[in-house]
């Protein structure tokens, strides 16, 4: 598996209408297209670059990655979506993370309280 981590830095003041634009058409849109198993999580910063948000998605190779993300571009819903976060958007950060083998039960779920 691998994770494609994507930060956003914005606008100052912007975050949070990047989170709404997410919400009610990035995300629909994405998980339409990538399906409801390869959403990760969206993160924004408390503690440094306040004007960035992170999302993670989960993908089992590149290839899967790209074969999915090339269906992204050719959605003209979610090129739409694109144009309108390109208006807020200052720097974008893109890693692909892969997991390091641990011995079981070296990790675990997060707390949820």
């Amino acid at each position: 598996m691998i994770i494609d981590y994507r930060a956003y830095s914005f606008r100052p003041g912007t975050v949070a209408d990047f989170v709404r634009m997410f919400r009610e058409a990035g995300l629909p849109i994405q998980n339409r297209i990538l399906g409801p198993g390869c959403f990760a999580g969206l993160y924004t910063t408390e503690i440094g670059n306040v004007n960035e948000a992170i999302h993670l998605w989960r993908y089992r190779d590149a290839a899967e990655r790209a074969q999915k993300r090339a269906l992204l571009y050719e959605d003209a819903a979610f090129m739409d979506y694109v144009r309108e976060v390109r208006q807020i958007l200052v720097a974008q950060e893109v890693r692909l993370l892969t997991q390091v083998d641990l011995p079981q039960g070296a990790t675990g779920p997060l707390p949820t309280d």
